[in-house]
């Protein structure tokens, strides 16, 4: 059973479900069935609701200018939309954006990925979202956006490394390490004494 939080959208901390899928790879222009999320590696999904659509196709565009820079940390970028694979291929092929990337487009056609993650629109197609999962298939990051509203791919590499900063770090009982506000990678994490650090932050 999936853990889900007011409207219907998953837990941080939840396992998400897996999903087999079928993806176009435009590197090697191949339509394959893949295993949503990618085991064992950092899964950043980004979700849009149609492609040949202007808005999401900047997200694409935004996210393919990191994508080498997530690849060299363990992290694989998908994008998820209710399109069919073939339109996925030929908006790829046409789009003076989307043709820039090597971003894989995942089929979500019957709508059960943009389902479990609480993306489903009432018209059926995906809200604007993105999701980050860790190597052990754990939800650590999630959020929606009005669909005229694009992503911000740079923060969302800086909350990856600062999940992935987080999730290397060494476990010592009674106290923790956690990123603050407007943190960038390079910066120092926050490094708590979990007793005796309270109300000195």
């Amino acid at each position: 059973m999936i853990n889900k939080s007011i409207g219907d959208t998953m837990e941080i901390g939840a396992k998400v479900p897996e999903f087999f899928a079928r993806t176009y790879f435009p590197k090697e222009d191949k339509i394959e069935k893949m295993r949503v999320p990618v085991a064992g590696k950092w899964n950043i999904i980004t979700f849009h609701p149609g492609d040949f659509t202007f808005v999401c196709a900047t997200d694409i565009e935004a996210f393919g200018a990191l994508q080498e820079q997530f690849e060299k940390n363990n992290a694989v970028v998908l994008a998820v939309s209710t399109d069919s694979i073939f339109a996925h291929k030929v908006w790829h092929q046409t789009s003076p954006r989307v043709s820039k990337t090597n971003i894989p487009l995942v089929e979500d056609a019957n709508r059960s990925i943009t389902s479990a993650f609480g993306f489903l629109s009432p018209s059926g197609s995906a809200r604007r979202g993105i999701v980050i999962i860790d190597p052990e298939g754990n939800l650590q990051y999630y959020a929606v956006f009005n669909d005229a509203l694009g992503k911000d791919a740079k923060h969302i590499y800086n909350a990856f490394i600062g999940l992935k900063s987080i999730y290397e770090a060494p476990k010592v009982e009674g106290k923790m390490k956690a990123i603050p506000a407007n943190w960038e990678p390079g910066k120092p994490m926050l490094e708590v004494d979990t007793t005796k650090d309270i109300g000195k932050l």
